[in-house]
């Protein structure tokens, strides 16, 4: 169940909405005149949910590859991989 929160208590409440957003970390929906406006979390948090975000764009990046046959196989692959690292 969502954590929803006031602007008013963001304002006033400022340490105990930090606290909770670290502690359990997930968002604290903050509303203004009633509606929906902002969704606060964690640094950390957002960090976490940007990383899966770009893992999931790199997942399907590949999967376009694989629909549209731009493949090679593994072992090719691999062997690139380990001259690259001789190079370093």
């Amino acid at each position: 169940m969502p954590t929803i929160k006031s602007s008013a208590d963001l304002r006033n409440n400022y340490n105990e909405i930090s606290t909770f957003c670290h502690s359990y970390s997930e968002p604290v929906f903050i509303t203004k005149n009633g509606k929906g406006d902002l969704a606060v979390m964690s640094i950390e948090t957002y960090e976490q949910l940007m990383g899966k975000f770009e893992l999931y764009s790199l997942i399907q990046d590949g999967l376009e590859d694989i629909k549209g046959g731009d493949t090679r196989p593994f072992s090719e692959a691999m062997a690139d991989l380990k001259n690259r690292r001789r190079k370093q």
